[in-house]
C-alpha cells in the first residue's frame, strides 16, 4: 500500500508492488483485471455448449512469485483455450518435436521434471489452476525448459476444437479428480466419448498414460480403456502397468504412498487399425 492516501499510484504501477507470499487480489485495484496480460478467467466463454465437467476453476490464493510469472511469461509460453482456431503445433513450440498433451499438472513439479529429462518431447499442459499455472512457468523459465507450453481452459474444447487428427504423441492424465461420490460418477474425465475424441487427435502407436490413487477410478479406467476399440493395453496380462521411470513420484504421491495409498497405473497405446492410413500418409 502507498505511504500516502492523498497521492495513490496509478493501477498498473501499484499491481507490481507485491509482498512476497501476498495474493495479489490484495493489491489489485476494484475492477482491474487479474492478469492483464495473463491468462482469461474464462477463455472459451459462452460459446460452446453447456455439458457436465469434470473440473471446477480454482481462482485461489496466488503468491507474487506466481503473478509475475503469469504477467511475464503468459504472452510467450501461454495458450488461452478458447476454441476459436486451429493450433499449428510446430509454430506453437517452435519446433517439429513430438507432442504429449498433459491434461491437469496441479502445480506443475511433475511436468517440470519430465520436460527437463525429455529435452526432445514438447509438453503441451493444460489446467484451470490459476497458481499452478503460474508456478509451472516459473519452474519453466527457472530451468530453462522450452519444451513447456501452458494451457488455460477446457481440455475437451482444445482437443475437439483447436487440434487437429494425429497430431498428438500422447496424453498424460495423472491424478485426476476422483469424483468420488456415485452421483459424481458422470464427471470423471475418463469415459468413452472422451476416450473415442482423444483417439482422433493422437497418432496410432502413442501411449495415453493414466495414474490414480483412487482405486475405485482406477478400475473404472481399466475397464473403459479396455473395451475401447482405439486403444490396447501395453500389459500382455491386461492389468495394472508399472509406474514407468518418466512419470516422476511426486511429493503428493509420496505423501499418499506413506499413508498407505495404493497408486495405479494405466499405459494404452493407440491402435493402428487395418483399413486406417499411417500417420501423415
Amino acid at each position: 500500500m502507498s505511504d500516502s492516501v492523498n497521492t495513490p499510484e496509478p493501477p498498473h504501477q501499484h499491481q507490481h508492488q507485491h509482498t512476497p507470499g501476498v495474493s495479489i487480489r490484495h493489491t489489485r485495484a476494484k475492477g482491474e483485471p487479474r492478469f492483464p496480460d495473463g491468462p482469461k478467467a474464462d477463455p472459451a466463454g459462452s460459446h460452446f455448449e453447456r455439458r457436465i465437467r469434470s473440473f471446477q476453476p480454482r481462482r485461489s490464493r496466488v503468491t507474487a512469485g506466481q503473478a509475475d510469472a503469469l504477467q511475464r511469461l503468459w504472452p510467450k509460453w501461454g495458450l488461452d483455450i478458447d476454441g476459436g482456431h486451429t493450433l499449428d503445433l510446430p509454430e506453437l513450440f517452435g519446433n517439429d518435436n513430438p507432442v504429449v498433451l498433459e491434461i491437469g499438472f496441479g502445480m506443475g513439479e511433475a511436468t517440470a521434471q519430465m520436460a527437463a529429462a525429455d529435452p526432445g518431447t514438447n509438453i503441451l499442459a493444460v489446467d484451470v489452476h490459476t497458481p499452478g499455472q503460474g508456478n509451472l512457468l516459473n519452474l519453466a523459465d527457472r530451468n530453462g525448459l522450452p519444451n513447456i507450453r501452458v494451457g488455460n481452459g477446457d481440455a475437451i474444447i482444445l482437443l475437439r476444437e483447436m487440434l487437429t487428427p494425429d497430431s498428438l504423441d500422447g496424453l498424460r492424465v495423472y491424478f485426476p479428480d476422483p469424483w468420488p461420490k456415485k452421483r459424481h460418477h458422470k464427471r470423471r474425465l475418463i469415459q468413452p466419448d472422451f476416450l473415442t475424441l482423444a483417439a482422433t487427435r493422437i497418432k496410432p502407436g502413442g501411449l495415453v498414460h493414466c495414474a490414480t490413487d483412487w482405486e475405485p477410478y482406477a478400475e473404472q479406467m481399466l475397464e473403459v480403456l479396455t473395451a475401447h476399440p482405439d486403444f490396447e493395453n501395453t500389459q500382455a496380462d491386461g492389468g495394472f502397468a508399472p509406474r514407468p521411470d518418466f512419470r516422476p513420484l511426486t511429493r503428493f504421491e509420496g505423501q499418499g504412498l506413506d499413508k498407505g495409498h495404493v497408486v495405479n497405473d494405466l499405459l494404452f497405446r493407440r491402435v493402428q487399425h487395418v483399413d486406417q492410413p499411417p500417420a501423415g500418409a
